[in-house]
């Protein structure tokens, strides 16, 4: 028998104490894990060369005729960007706020709220801005790479325009179409061919600057102060197209838990940084000797013969950065719905040796739409890449910000020394953000809208499921009271096997434990509370992942902890058990979940968009026994009504 309706609540999760991470976990040498490094963490920032100088020269001349002071002024901005704010913020700095061996915005914001001691609403808006905006970036990062390397099919024949931007939908489409069936086998070729990248880069740069050797004067930070000084309002527009150089920063701190800080150190240090210095400098040389070359530097910089291949290279090396953002987009969203951010959706693993590598049907699909859609509303690169920036500029602000939390509070470091630390690089960020913001009309919005819609979920689910809980603690019985009136009844029927309950609530009685005495008026020999809780780290040690307490009569209480970057996987969790003396037989065991039809009060604690927006969100949810893997032969669903 099975009771259901057609709504979901919140998974079964509630804050959990830290646990340690799995140090039983095998990598790869040093060198596979820089040569990794290279394809994934780099590959964004690799493809900037495509468009980052030539928009930023065309903001600081107005597309006019270049200057020679404002190349060099622009070149040393670039420069000194990729020195102060990718090496000494990401690589020296913030690869060093790791939580347990993890990065990224919502690893920083986990860490920071336990750092803090207590959930803290603010951190918590700091995170969900964070994570907003970087499905903002996620949606630009693929349109403007491909269109922008596809376009160099017009060097070699202007009767090939027509075809530049249907040939970029059709390369994105198969993008998306291919990630259900995951990167496993290709994604071993993301180091070597990103490596070839960066040689080209290096190689197209340095023949280029024997044509104005004087570029190398760009070097010098006076250069960048004096142009700023004197650019006027044209100089704070060129800041805008000058952070273009170094999207993609965020990628250094996001991966760390796939290869490690010192192979994400080295690789920027010996491969990426030397290379990209190299290839803007060829670019700046070649404007200053043929000004025409303006229109598109990069592909100017190699001969027409080698013209095919460099397109060819340039489409692999933007689809790599565009996959490396499309998983970006999909661990970030499961550890969302970890951190209890987003509603539960469905997870499919594309690989049996990979852990990671996993797929998210509803996201791929809000990818392929918004990229698209895009591609078609802008047009070309230099159209997009006034809508690239500002969720980038933001996305770094928040993690800056994050990281002060981090120093004061997990490191414990004075404030003082904490704010001085990363003041001077939220300066910074503010500033690029400000510039960025010049863009808003031309196509800035479409990041910012994005995230704001982003933010409004979260923040509605986070609300939402507030409510419920609070709702919860307030109505249902204490589990104490229950199990000891259930331990007074001698009349009880029982019934073989085994039955858990799962609930979000570990002190009070499930909702199904109460609707199954009410419908069955019987117990089972073995009745077992079963909490899943995520823990403020990314994974949990299986010596740590259950405890088991007895509790009174028939019944005993299971604790199950999952870090947010893990699959919460309860019969695998079940096999622990009997480590702790029990042997569940999970032939005879039946699981009771409660799925709660949620409807609008009439006075509710929210505005009704809001009420609106969660009740489409929870009835959009996964299923509760595929999220959790529960054989569905083993499960007994009963509704219930809630009014929010």
């Amino acid at each position: 028998m099975s009771t259901t309706e057609s709504t979901e609540s919140q998974p079964a999760t509630v804050p959990a104490p830290d646990a340690p991470a799995d140090p039983g976990h095998a990598h790869p040498g040093f060198f596979a894990l820089m040569l990794g490094s290279i394809g994934v963490v780099y590959g964004d920032i690799g493809t900037s060369p495509l468009y980052a100088l030539r928009e930023a020269v065309v903001a600081g001349t107005g597309g006019g005729a270049p200057v020679r002071d404002t190349v060099l002024g622009i070149l040393s901005l670039i420069i000194w960007a990729l020195t102060v704010v990718v090496t000494l913020k990401y690589v020296v700095i913030l690869l060093r706020a790791d939580n347990d061996g993890e990065g990224g915005t919502l690893s920083l914001l986990a860490l920071a709220q336990r750092a803090m001691g207590q959930p803290s609403r603010l951190v918590l808006a700091c995170g969900i801005v964070g994570a907003g905006l970087f499905f903002g970036d996620a949606l630009i990062t693929p349109a403007i790479s491909v269109l922008s390397a596809v376009e160099g099919l017009k060097l070699v024949t202007a009767t090939l325009d027509p075809y530049v931007l249907p040939l970029t939908i059709a390369i994105i489409i198969a993008l998306f179409l291919i990630q259900s069936r995951g990167t496993a086998a290709v994604a071993g070729w993301f180091g070597p061919i990103t490596l070839v990248w960066f040689i080209l880069l290096a190689v197209g740069g340095a023949r280029h600057i024997a044509d104005d050797p004087g570029i190398l004067a760009a070097f010098d930070p006076r250069r960048a102060v004096t142009y700023l000084i004197h650019g006027g309002t044209t100089g704070f527009y060129v800041l805008g197209a000058v952070f273009l150089a170094v999207t993609g920063a965020e990628a250094l701190y996001a991966d760390l838990g796939h290869f490690g800080r010192r192979p994400i150190q080295t690789a920027w240090i010996v491969v990426a940084f030397p290379c990209l210095a190299l290839n803007y400098l060829g670019q700046g040389a070649l404007i200053l000797a043929e000004p025409d070359a303006l229109e598109n530097p990069f592909f100017r910089l190699y001969p027409d013969w080698a013209l095919i291949p460099v397109v060819i290279l340039a489409t692999a090396a933007t689809i790599i950065a565009s996959q490396a953002v499309i998983t970006g987009a999909f661990s970030l969203t499961r550890q969302a719905i970890q951190l209890k951010l987003l509603p539960r959706m469905e997870v499919l693993h594309t690989s049996e040796s990979h852990a990671g590598q996993i797929y998210l049907p509803q996201v791929n699909a809000f990818l392929l739409v918004g990229v698209i859609v895009l591609c078609l509303l802008f047009g070309s690169s230099s159209r997009l890449a006034t809508a690239y920036g500002i969720a980038v500029t933001g996305t770094m602000v928040v993690t800056a910000t994050l990281a002060i939390v981090v120093a004061w509070k997990h490191w414990r470091w004075p404030l003082a020394a904490a704010v001085l630390l990363m003041a001077p690089f939220l300066v910074i960020d503010f500033i690029f953000m400000a510039a960025n913001m010049l863009k808003v009309v031309e196509g800035g919005y479409v990041s910012l809208t994005v995230a704001a819609i982003m933010f409004a979920i979260m923040a509605t689910w986070v609300r939402g499921t507030d409510i419920i809980a609070a709702k919860a603690r307030r109505d249902d019985v204490p589990l104490d009271l229950l199990l000891g009136q259930l331990d007074r009844k001698t009349t009880m029927p029982i019934v073989p096997g085994t039955a858990v309950f799962l609930t979000a609530e570990r002190d009070l009685a499930p909702v199904s434990l109460l609707h199954s005495l009410k419908h069955y008026k019987a117990l089972h020999e073995k009745n077992v509370i079963l909490t899943i809780a995520v823990a403020g780290k990314p994974r949990v040690p299986e010596s740590e992942r259950v405890r088991l307490e007895p509790l009174v009569g028939r019944f005993s209480r299971v604790t199950m902890t999952f870090g947010y970057m893990e699959e919460p996987n309860v019969p695998a969790a079940l096999a622990l058990c009997r480590k702790a003396g029990w042997k569940p037989d999970i032939m005879s065991t039946s699981f009771f979940l409660s799925r709660r039809s949620i409807r609008p009060a009439a006075r509710s604690e929210m505005p009704r968009w809001q009420d609106h927006l969660f009740i489409l969100l929870a009835r959009n949810a996964a299923n509760a026994t595929d999220y959790f893997r529960i054989p569905t032969g083993r499960v007994v669903e009963i509704g219930t009504q809630v009014l929010i």
